[in-house]
């Protein structure tokens, strides 16, 4: 830290001269706020579209009572109106650019003419698409009679040039194009040239495509340069001589090195429109995604920011903790904000070599760490980019601007468990937790352990824990490869060089040795995984997929169907637990009771909303087998022993089907000569993969750890032949019902395609759908055996929809319910 009364001026640069040392800034931007107006314009757009279908006779009325009512005012007043207005809206354009172009604002008019011409092409090819090719309610709803235009090919593109020209800063011309905007729609409903949705189009499509055009194009950019910079500072009584752009900050901080000419150099934050703007997707993302209490609030003007950052610096500052001192606030501009800090010497602690970090290094950093914490102050940014090292070996916490004062405790243990990270990646899992304990204690780092989890880390750890993991696993790799070179078999290569622990494991490991009653349960951070997220895109795209294959009312199909056929399905789908419950009870030598194991396969249907098909079971089941009394191990055997031989009996029916349906020639299903080549097919596929040695090594070492136990738990069963009839019996019953209940469905709706034809579309449609990771094969599974029964068994698309529709309601969102109930009994009754 330097405070000499008078800093030397860098070499080459006149004491007297200014020098401002930065890169160029871009000329345009692309706001996020652009890219939202736009998507929300065309949401709007959707929203009118199918108000058109849904509330026809509402429209149709509207308009009707407009057209009436205007019979009622004077012609003449009609007439004056609407030439009035027509003028305005070609006039208010016209004057903005003329005042846009005294003022050299010439690239803004040149967006908006860009806008304009856009919006008039759409507008021209939406009037087509009304009058040829839409719907015909969406045609009666935009124009009147077939004779006017659906959209106004003069209004929008007037719209869109205002907006994009940048009319939302000048109250004045906004309210007198709006005002002429206004009274041209109202000339013109009542002299009976549009309807109200026309008008609502118009207005909606020039928004649109003005906000689509200035986020493509970029908005010019009014960031404040080095120069500015320095000018405000002068009005806040420095004297500074240079400015040095300096590495940005978090969330895109814009930073300064300045220099004065008398007194110590400064750090400089400044904070503007377009760094707020800076990674807003990722933050929204992170606020949608993490429970309140695990993300913070962005500020929402730049006054809060300002007052945000500095109120953490002062209270940092209070608290004791090593941080620099904030010296002065200031505005820059009205699009800007600046914040002056005392510049303190020193290397980041991500640029220092893994041997020059002490253990003096790590236990001050903890230290300021303590302090911040004992006042109630979170950090939440302590990445290797926080922590500055000084000349003295000693630390400072940086970039501040990101914390909380009053922070509640899961703050805080974030906290710890964010610096135990960053530490454990530089100088292990033991160091970092040996220095963390001498100065917090074990029991605060302790706190820690259930935060040590991915989701709560910074973006830039995470990063860095999947390039340690990559590296890891490249030397562990590599070992093996050395250790088989030398003449050593797979089984010892594997056990010489174990494949590597997580690091976030590594570092839960050191804490329990030293606190073996520390909570290992991970906290919940997440409101909504990733995974839920796609479940309902997908879930979505199915529902439109089923809903587009059946008529304009698709509850009127389902009211036609045969209800004989319907019952069958549900007799069918329930026959498809018990066939569940004898294959688990099948595979597990011990006892198990009947109705309970029945409602753990039911609280399976809950279980697949949240997991990916064939996978939350496996899951559920090992748990409950542990539950009631089976090791650990031997649960986990049994479920994979289950699994394996699910497998293979789901590939032995396909085939078999496959077979007699294609020798019946009964349909388009494979003939026995495709089974044949994909039988050959496979096995040259399995010839390749045995003779290539890294390949062999990697699926058996998959293999083995996916059915590990499986063999011995298959040969303690053959003991038990009864066992072994009761699961393989349970296997095929569950996909007989399946296919039964399919073929079911297809019969209720007048269709009909063979049951072995049936079975091959369900057994290739599941086994295709499941393959995609997505949680009960929302979507991946109604799509494949939509196109299976359609184009392999030969049904209509307009009975396949339904059909599909019907089996995957009685299947598995009917089940959801029941599933939902059972989990919550088995989980009362300690059976999960």
């Amino acid at each position: 830290m330097h405070r000499g009364s008078r800093h030397e001026a860098p070499e080459g640069l006149d004491q007297g001269s200014v020098a401002v040392d930065e890169p160029l800034l871009s000329a345009r931007a692309h706001r996020p706020s652009d890219l939202i107006r736009f998507l929300l314009g065309l949401l709007g757009i959707i929203a009118v579209l199918i108000l058109t279908s849904v509330a026809k006779s509402t429209t149709n009325g509207l308009t009707s009572d407009i057209t009436s009512g205007a019979t009622k005012l004077p012609s003449v007043l009609v007439t004056l109106t609407s030439f009035f207005s027509t003028a305005a809206v070609l006039v208010v354009p016209v004057a903005f650019a003329v005042e846009r172009l005294i003022k050299r604002d010439g690239l803004r008019v040149a967006d908006g003419v860009l806008a304009a011409v856009l919006a008039h092409g759409l507008s021209l090819g939406m009037d087509v698409w009304v009058m040829h090719a839409a719907p015909a309610q969406i045609r009666d709803a935009l124009t009147i009679n077939n004779q006017t235009d659906a959209v106004h090919g003069y209004l929008t593109p007037v719209i869109a040039y205002m907006t994009a020209v940048g009319m939302a800063s000048r109250p004045r011309w906004r309210v007198a194009l709006w005002t002429v905007v206004l009274l041209d729609s109202v000339s013109q409903l009542v002299g009976g040239s549009t309807t109200p949705l026309s008008i609502a189009i118009t207005i909606l499509l020039g928004l649109t495509v003005a906000y689509g055009t200035l986020y493509a194009v970029g908005s010019p950019n009014v960031r404040p340069t080095g120069e500015h910079l320095l000018a405000g500072l002068r009005k806040v009584g420095f004297d500074p001589i240079s400015a040095h752009r300096s590495p940005d900050g978090p969330e895109g901080t814009r930073r300064y090195l300045v220099v004065q000419q008398v007194g110590p150099p400064l750090d400089v934050h400044v904070i503007d429109r377009e760094q707020q703007a800076s990674g807003f997707f990722y933050r929204m993302w992170r606020r949608l995604r993490l429970r309140a209490v695990a993300t913070r609030s962005s500020p929402q003007s730049l006054r809060q920011a300002l007052e945000q950052e500095a109120l953490i610096a002062y209270a940092a500052n209070a608290a004791g903790a090593h941080s620099p001192h904030l010296i002065a606030t200031s505005e820059l501009g009205p699009d800007a904000m600046i914040l002056v800090y005392e510049r303190i010497e020193g290397r980041a602690f991500a640029d220092i070599p893994d041997d020059e970090i002490t253990d003096k290094i790590l236990r001050d950093t903890w230290t300021s760490v303590r302090t911040l914490h004992d006042r109630r102050i979170a950090h939440r940014q302590l990445t290797s980019k926080a922590l500055l090292v000084t000349e003295d070996g000693s630390t400072c916490l940086v970039n501040l601007a990101g914390g909380d004062i009053a922070a509640g405790d899961l703050a805080l243990r974030m906290d710890v468990a964010q610096l135990l990270t960053t530490f454990a990646l530089r100088v292990g899992a033991e160091r970092a937790v040996t220095s963390a304990t001498e100065v917090l204690g074990t029991s605060r780092t302790a706190a820690a352990l259930p935060m040590l989890q991915p989701v709560g880390l910074s973006r830039s750890t995470r990063q860095d824990l999947g390039v340690y993991h990559r590296q890891r696993k490249a030397e562990v790799q590599a070992a093996r490869d050395a250790h088989i070179t030398s003449g050593a078999k797979l089984e010892e290569a594997l056990e010489a060089h174990p494949d590597p622990t997580d690091l976030l494991s590594q570092i839960r490991e050191e804490i329990l040795q030293l606190v073996p009653q520390a909570p290992v349960e991970p906290a919940k951070l997440e409101r909504l995984r990733p995974k839920t997220l796609i479940s309902l895109i997908a879930g979505a795209f199915a529902a439109y997929l089923l809903v587009g294959q059946l008529t304009n009312n698709p509850l009127a199909k389902v009211a036609h169907a045969q209800w004989g056929w319907i019952a069958v399905a549900i007799g069918a789908s329930v026959a498809s637990y018990v066939g569940a419950t004898m294959s688990l009870a099948g595979f597990v030598p011990e006892r198990l009771p009947f109705w309970r194991t029945f409602a753990a396969q039911v609280a399976g249907s809950f279980v697949k909303l949240v997991a990916p098909a064939a996978v939350g079971g496996v899951a559920l089941n090992a748990r409950f087998l542990q539950r009631e009394g089976v090791r650990p191990g031997q649960a986990v055997a049994s479920v994979g022993a289950s699994q394996l031989v699910g497998l293979g009996m789901h590939i032995l029916l396909l085939l078999g089907f496959g077979f007699i349906a294609g020798t019946a020639n009964s349909s388009d299903v494979p003939s026995a000569r495709t089974v044949i080549t994909v039988l050959l097919i496979a096995a040259v596929v399995v010839l390749i993969v045995a003779a290539i040695p890294r390949l062999r090594r990697w699926v058996v070492l998959q293999l083995r750890t996916l059915f590990v136990g499986v063999i011995p738990r298959m040969l303690d069963l053959l003991r038990t032949p009864s066992k072994l009839a009761t699961g393989f019996g349970g296997i095929i019953l569950v996909s007989i019902a399946f296919i039964a209940c399919l073929d079911a469905c297809v019969m209720a709706f007048g269709g009909s395609a063979g049951f072995a034809a049936i079975a091959v579309v369900y057994l290739a449609g599941n086994a295709a759908g499941s393959a995609v990771p997505v949680p009960g094969g929302i979507g991946t599974i109604d799509t494949a055996l939509i196109l299976l029964l359609t184009s392999a068994a030969g049904v209509p698309a307009l009975i396949a929809g339904p059909a599909v529709l019907m089996f995957r309601i009685l299947t598995f969102w009917f089940p959801v319910l029941p599933g939902w109930l059972s989990f919550g009994y088995l989980q009362r009754k300690g059976s999960l």
